[in-house]
């Protein structure tokens, strides 16, 4: 439950804040929600990953569809992608869902190091 919620969280903070702040908002948002919704750490940047990916895909595609694909594919043909805005839209939520993920794995090991319950159990398992 609380991956569904950090999930949806992290996707509707990370499309609300750009509106307002920087293009690299969501990045900051997908870390508060990892500290506020402590997860393990990989759940957390699976979290964050898929919330983005499908947020920038999502979001991507609809603008690109409003102009025929002629920016994009302009764009594509800069890079190495021989002219495929498919692969670009790919390459562009991929990127953003790397980003958040990291982010969001950055924000729980956060709040791991700040938990001293779970500091001291991690002191003990690893003791020699």
């Amino acid at each position: 439950m609380k991956f569904i919620i950090a999930l949806l969280l992290t996707a509707v903070l990370g499309y609300l804040s750009p509106l307002f702040l920087p293009w690299w908002s969501f990045a900051v948002t997908s870390f508060l929600v990892a500290v506020i919704i402590h997860q393990r750490p990989w759940k957390a940047f699976l979290a964050g990953f898929i919330a983005l990916l499908l947020l920038w895909g999502i979001y991507v595609t609809i603008i690109d569809n409003a102009n025929q694909h002629i920016l994009s594919t302009k764009v594509a043909q800069i890079l190495p992608f021989k002219g495929s805005y498919i692969a670009l839209i790919i390459t562009t939520a991929i990127i953003g869902g790397l980003l958040s993920g990291m982010a969001a794995l950055t924000g729980s090991y956060l709040h791991l190091n700040r938990d001293p319950d779970r500091r001291e159990q991690k002191r003990r398992r690893y003791r020699y």
